[in-house]
């Protein structure tokens, strides 16, 4: 049931993005990644909050069968050109699945990304009282960091605070920056990952943090879309610094595919059909898009569980946004305070 189709229509469908997935370097680092990457997010735990997730996975949870649909999607980014993989230790069994992918497929010239702060605790189930349980420790950065190399090995290339907030008081943490520069010194590129509606904020403190005379932090990955701008005054700040800008959620989670029937969208969801017609895509397509226009942005992370899911996002590589259908966009945005508050609220499915 999770094996990836083999009709020769959609392997062309699929060769087709190969040829445009040209790496680049993400900011002034070393690493080269596509314009297109792969989140696992929702691909490695049984229970996640994007839209219709349990329907993604056909409500098949045992742990194999998980791991064979993981596969079969990673196939086909791989098929499709994408080289950038972006995984966390509290994505349940993503690296894992990820690493024993990596090294089943032989694929040396993919890159990943992780990051620690969380850990999983839902037990391989749906629901639970918590999913993940945060803690910006350097207990937890050094046992974590170990996991992390252990299951993706050389592929390893970003390690990433994961959701950093001012709260957390990670970055005002001498021993976790002296560790985080340590492993910079070992060939790391180190990033953050920011979350919640002070992401900016925490961009601008990230920016002020450096090691030797230069920033410590290589990259950072934020979420930006239609609905959520917040950030990117400040992600272009960072870019023109010479950090490296990974987005995440710029579908908002299914917010911005066709499974948002939710009627206060409605009229969202209806400007956004009218662009899809336009373009002759999906929705989901234009909303990447747009993610995908801004100037700053150096590797846009699909976070699809279905391999026709990634392929209809990666059609947003062919998509010309024109400065009217810019405009229309623009008046998507939320506040961001509207908009954690609406993510938050999201069902774990």
């Amino acid at each position: 049931m999770f094996l990836l189709p083999q009709t020769g229509a959609f392997s062309g469908f699929n060769l087709r993005y190969a040829s445009r997935m040209q790496v680049q370097s993400l900011g002034t680092t070393d690493l080269q990644v596509t314009p297109m990457g792969l989140g696992l997010a929702a691909l490695g735990r049984p229970g996640y909050i994007n839209l219709g997730h349990g329907d993604d996975l056909a409500h098949e949870y045992d742990s194999d069968a998980m791991e064979t649909h993981a596969h079969a999607v990673l196939d086909a980014a791989w098929v499709a050109g994408v080289r950038y993989f972006d995984a966390a230790r509290s994505y349940g069994k993503a690296e894992a699945f990820l690493g024993a992918w990596l090294q089943s497929r032989g694929h040396e010239d993919a890159l990943v990304g992780s990051k620690w702060g969380y850990t999983y605790t839902a037990d391989w189930k749906i629901e639970a009282k918590a999913h993940e349980v945060k803690e910006h420790s350097l207990a937890l950065l050094n046992r974590q960091v170990a996991e992390s190399a252990s299951l993706l090995q050389s592929h390893l290339k970003l390690y990433q605070i994961h959701s950093a907030t001012l709260e957390s008081g990670v970055l005002n943490n001498k021993d976790v920056l002296l560790r985080l520069a340590e492993l910079k010194e070992m060939d790391w590129c180190i990033g953050l990952s920011v979350s919640g509606p002070q992401q900016a904020d925490v961009i601008c403190r990230a920016l002020e943090i450096q090691m030797g005379g230069k920033l410590l932090f290589d990259t950072c990955q934020a979420t930006w879309n239609v609905l959520e701008r917040s950030a990117g005054v400040a992600l272009q700040e960072a870019h023109d610094l010479g950090m490296g800008i990974i987005v995440k959620e710029g579908l908002a989670n299914g917010r911005l595919t066709d499974r948002n029937t939710v009627a206060d969208f409605s009229k969202k969801r209806s400007l956004l059909e009218g662009l899809a017609s336009k373009h002759e895509m999906s929705i989901d397509a234009i909303a990447l898009a747009a993610v995908l226009h801004q100037p700053w942005a150096g590797t846009v992370l699909s976070g699809a569980a279905q391999s026709m899911h990634l392929l209809a996002n990666l059609r947003a590589l062919d998509v010309r946004l024109d400065r009217d259908d810019l405009e229309i966009l623009r008046g998507f945005a939320e506040s961001p305070e509207v908009y954690w508050k609406t993510r938050s609220a999201l069902a774990w499915n």
